[in-house]
């Protein structure tokens, strides 16, 4: 029988954090939510070294995600992936900035050729990035896939601001981190 229905799901740990009740007034705050999410990922063993988060124009979240991929064994399971369904789930949109809504992307790590993709459909109007794809593959065994050479030109024509470096360093180290706790094997 051909399986019919996709279920993909956050860890536990999400719903711990309390996240709804703060206020991410700057991208300092909202990169750092990025961050902050993958490295619980990475320390409770639930995925991979990736968190995204959005939030709408005023700081309010929308939706958060972490790499659930072989956890949920699916390659799509990508954080930027989770945090965009959690959303359009949220908004019952799947264009988020439809509407007039203001919708920032705050990630942990430069979307991969998948999650940048996906960032012109589901209505990203800002992307800010914590670390580099070069960072990525060089502190993991990651292949963050191929990207136009004018990646952030290609963006900014489509309308979408890019901000990158933003506590580049402690992105890293959790990247690092993973790959010491032999990340490959979960």
């Amino acid at each position: 029988m051909l399986y019919a229905q996709v279920h993909l799901t956050l860890p536990p740990w999400v719903h711990q954090l309390d996240l709804e009740a703060r206020l991410y007034a700057d991208d300092d705050a909202r990169i750092a939510l990025a961050i902050e999410l993958a490295r619980h990922n990475v320390e409770r063993r639930t995925g991979g070294p990736f968190g995204a988060a959005l939030f709408n124009g005023a700081g309010r979240l929308l939706g958060v995600g972490v790499n659930r991929v072989i956890e949920q064994n699916c390659s799509a399971a990508h954080a930027e992936m989770m945090a965009f369904m959690c959303a359009q789930g949220r908004l019952a949109r799947h264009r988020l900035n439809d509407e007039g809504l203001r919708v920032v992307l705050a990630t942990s790590a430069q979307p991969c050729c998948q999650c940048y993709g996906a960032t012109f459909w589901a209505g990203i109007d800002e992307v800010l990035i914590g670390a580099r794809s070069e960072d990525v593959m060089r502190l993991t065994a990651f292949d963050e896939g191929p990207l136009p050479t004018d990646w952030i030109g290609e963006l900014e024509r489509r309308g979408i601001a890019v901000r990158r470096d933003l506590r580049r360093d402690e992105a890293c180290a959790v990247l690092a981190a993973y790959t010491a706790a032999a990340g490959a094997t979960y």
